[in-house]
């Protein structure tokens, strides 16, 4: 009989346990060792969509992959052929996750709960024969002249291991001797930067509003085309958000060379200054006679709306007949062009993405093998893949993890 072949996978997040699941579905001749640095495997997993797992998205309202994948689209364009979010949902389907959607176009698994997903991929793994070692943090890949991989692990004394194939899928690394040696093997790296968080601002009549919500506004990096809309939140440090996190995805590396200080200008009705004077008006035509702050925009709360009417220097003694052309005009601007400085950057309790990791360009963009090393295979966010929120960084694991697997199988068959 022909010798089993070993294959590693470093990393036991979302994308390397579907993957190391997907290679035992698709051969029994692998012998399949999970490798993890820490105590519990897919531990963000069961973080994500705060803790009920945001396991895809329908992608109904996204007409180009580059609005939720700022870096890595033309790659996943092309992936998505081989598993895109339709058969990833009829993949857990089959594999026992029933699934729903929500009107937000997220999709969820019908328990609302994370562990659903983490404790079935353990439990496929475990069927599977798949070995899952936690505490063990691979600190080297050497390739040898027989076309065996050594890994070195930090445990035990810089202990070594010998596999026929490796698959790595750590995350978003930042400087570690992994790294290191993935610079050794021939990979160039685009330096991790924290993606998908809340921005800063020192504005105490703004945090004063914490909690404060608009359905639809946008958001942009003064003096650059950078730009994102969604929802947002005001918080007790600034703002958070959709729209705000989609731009500090958008703008990751801009907003880390700059150390996190920007300008930022938002516009809360999330429409042109004409829409918005014209909207004014209406207001003014239907409440002449009553004080300013008894009525305000359908899209924004009582207190934001003075919080904003007090940012114009209008008088709450005002009546809105008595608004005037100026006091409109200054209105107006406000809404649609409100500007704050950024003084630093927040987290997103339910993301952990970062923006950068093994440069696409030495990966073959087919199988997400290394163009360098035959036999050594990329899987999720250590490449230079990441996206914004609503399902969409798991669907590139998802997706990743499954050609990973598809590929170095095949490899390893031939």
């Amino acid at each position: 009989m022909p010798q089993r072949k070993k294959i590693a996978i470093i990393g036991a997040g979302a994308a390397g346990c579907f993957c190391a699941v997907n290679i035992a579905e698709m051969s029994d001749e692998m012998d399949v060792c999970v490798f993890e640095a820490a105590t519990r495997p897919m531990h963000k997993l069961s973080l994500t969509g705060g803790g009920r797992c945001n396991i895809t998205n329908p992608f109904d309202e996204v007409d180009s992959l580059a609005e939720v994948y700022p870096r890595g689209h033309r790659l996943l364009k092309s992936l998505f052929y081989s598993l895109d979010n339709e058969r990833t949902a009829q993949w857990f389907e089959n594999h026992g996750i029933r699934l729903y959607a929500q009107d937000d176009n997220r999709i969820f698994p019908q328990s609302d709960d994370a562990m659903e997903v983490v404790d079935r991929l353990a439990e496929l793994m475990a069927e599977h024969n798949v070995r899952l070692t936690t505490n063990s943090k691979v600190t080297a890949i050497n390739k040898h002249d027989d076309g065996k991989f050594s890994l070195t692990f930090a445990d035990d004394g810089d202990r070594k291991e010998t596999f026929d194939g490796v698959v790595v899928t750590t995350g978003g690394m930042s400087h570690s001797p992994l790294m290191e040696s993935l610079r050794a093997l021939g990979h160039e790296m685009a330096e991790p930067v924290p993606s998908l968080f809340s921005l800063k601002v020192k504005d105490d009549a703004l945090t004063s509003l914490m909690g404060a919500t608009v359905a639809s506004a946008s958001v942009m990096i003064t003096g650059t085309k950078l730009r994102a809309e969604g929802g947002l939140l005001v918080t007790h440090f600034g703002f958070s958000g959709p729209a705000v996190l989609r731009l500090s995805s958008y703008a990751a590396r801009a907003l880390a060379e700059s150390n996190y200080r920007c300008e930022i200008a938002v516009n809360w009705t999330n429409t042109s200054e004409d829409e918005t004077r014209a909207s004014i008006q209406k207001l003014i035509k239907a409440n002449a006679a009553k004080n300013v702050l008894s009525a305000h925009p359908e899209q924004l709360t009582k207190r934001l709306w003075e919080y904003l009417t007090a940012k114009a220097e209008i008088s709450k003694d005002r009546t809105f007949a008595e608004l005037g052309k100026k006091n409109v005009n200054k209105l107006v601007t406000v809404l649609t062009s409100d500007t704050y400085h950024v003084n630093g950057r927040g987290q997103y309790k339910e993301e952990f993405v970062t923006s950068g990791g093994v440069a696409l360009s030495g990966i073959n963009p087919k199988t997400l093998e290394s163009k360098s090393v035959a036999g050594l295979f990329f899987d999720g966010e250590v490449m230079d893949i990441d996206a914004v929120t609503g399902g969409f960084n798991l669907q590139a694991a998802w997706t990743t993890g499954y050609v990973a697997a598809r590929n170095i199988v095949e490899s390893l068959r031939s």
